[in-house]
């Protein structure tokens, strides 16, 4: 498999474990209030999407590092702070949808990178098109939100 390819791989693998790690943070800190069903589901996608791109890396001879970056501590902190501020409620659908619109991006450019690759191509369409409707889900949600606050 190309190296071009491999990178793209590693990065959206790192992204899926850092975006999961993130909701999985929000998850605790909402105890059992606002968004937790959406989180439950978020961490759920991520975690899937992050077995079936280190299955693509091994099956290419590569290592997959489930330990994320430092984006998890980030995401963790993020989520933290605004439970003991603002709560996790419909507030934070904006941030999230933004980060998921930056890890389908990620999605965008290592689909164009795989151009007719048919070893990762029906993955990464999959995977994109699945973060794709979580984002409308989000946006249907927070736009109901935006209503409940008029």
């Amino acid at each position: 498999m190309d190296t071009n390819i491999l990178d793209h791989l590693k990065t959206l693998h790192t992204a899926a474990i850092d975006a999961r790690n993130g909701y999985q943070e929000a998850l605790e800190d909402a105890e059992g209030k606002g968004l937790t069903s959406l989180f439950r589901d978020m961490i759920a996608l991520h975690h899937s999407n992050a077995d079936e791109l280190a299955a693509l890396l091994i099956g290419a001879g590569e290592q997959a590092d489930d330990s994320g970056s430092f984006m998890s501590v980030v995401h963790r902190t993020i989520m933290s702070v605004r439970s003991l501020f603002d709560g996790l409620d419909g507030s934070v659908l904006p941030g999230l949808i933004d980060g998921e619109k930056r890890n389908v991006s990620k999605y965008d450019d290592a689909i164009a990178a795989a151009g007719a690759d048919a070893t990762v191509l029906p993955t990464l369409t999959a995977q994109r098109s699945k973060i794709q409707d979580k984002i409308t889900l989000m946006e249907q949600q927070n736009a109901a939100y935006e209503a409940a606050k008029a």
